[in-house]
């Protein structure tokens, strides 16, 4: 199943090239959802909820996805974790920029050591929402990634059991202000989270250890590479967030990006492609405030 969510708020399951509106159960999820929650309401419902999702859907006329307005398909996540340095070529190619781009050679190239980072909530855009550009004399970068939902709460997960703490698969980008401030700082201005352009249940992803994508700016393609050169694997990067925090329903993991990170300007367009059935993240650079 493929879930979005677009225009004002609405909730849509996603069937060929149309979206089928199930705004409806969001709003009954969210009603049965106590505020004290450290969850997203609709991801945490959706193993009780899915038949009847996809019961709705079937029932509901379908819109043409050209024709709505993609906002990022969480809506609410505890919390952002983005693993670092988790691909080896990357590591080798930002090596080279070490003495040239502000505050780098303070970071340990060594993912154990340098450790899971987080991004603000406040960051987390959708593909209609743009990506604005605060600082556009800062070089800042694109950084493609596959992003995992996590669907239940656990706390010392063992990496044998991750999978099972996967509610969603999808396209994300952590954009990136290069800069000496601290990582988690530049990574978390406004818009510079991207996910999207809909989630996809673990069903519908048959080998997460193999997922291939690819990265276009203007049609230049910049990165290319696949989920099997993580250096931690998916049940690896669960099993060492969850040694340090309690994981939520909602929390939303940014993997690690490939090497091919490079620097855009407002009016660029970013294209993320993967498998198809996580489709296109399709994403447009704009100056600050326009």
């Amino acid at each position: 199943m493929k879930i979005c969510r677009y225009d004002d708020d609405r909730l849509g399951v996603v069937m060929g090239d149309n979206v089928h509106d199930v705004t409806a159960a969001q709003t009954e999820i969210r009603a049965a959802t106590p505020y004290t929650a450290k969850v997203d309401p609709v991801i945490a419902a959706l193993p009780a909820w899915r038949a009847r999702l996809e019961q709705m859907a079937a029932a509901a006329p379908g819109k043409p996805i050209s024709q709505v307005k993609l906002l990022a398909p969480v809506a609410r996540p505890p919390k952002i974790l983005a693993a670092p340095t988790n691909y080896g070529k990357h590591i080798e190619e930002m090596q080279k920029f070490r003495d040239t781009v502000p505050g780098l050679a303070r970071f340990s190239p060594d993912i154990e050591k340098a450790g899971i980072f987080l991004k603000s909530n406040t960051s987390l855009v959708g593909p209609s929402e743009g990506i604005p550009m605060r600082f556009p004399d800062r070089r800042n970068d694109h950084e493609a990634e596959l992003c995992i939902v996590i669907g239940k709460q656990g706390s010392d997960i063992p990496k044998e059991k991750a999978y099972e703490y996967i509610a969603c698969y999808g396209l994300g980008l952590d954009m990136t202000a290069r800069g000496a401030e601290d990582r988690s700082f530049r990574k978390s201005i406004d818009g510079y989270t991207v996910l999207g352009p809909w989630l996809v249940t673990p069903d519908e992803i048959p080998n997460p250890a193999d997922v291939p994508f690819t990265l276009h700016v203007n049609g230049e393609k910049r990165q290319e590479s696949n989920t099997s050169f993580l250096i931690y694997d998916i049940p690896r990067l669960i099993e060492f967030a969850s040694s340090f925090y309690t994981l939520y329903p909602g929390d939303i993991y940014y993997t690690g990006t490939p090497e091919g990170v490079g620097p855009v300007k407002p009016g660029d367009w970013i294209s993320l492609k993967s498998l198809p059935q996580l489709g296109e993240l399709k994403i447009q650079v704009r100056a600050h405030g326009k």
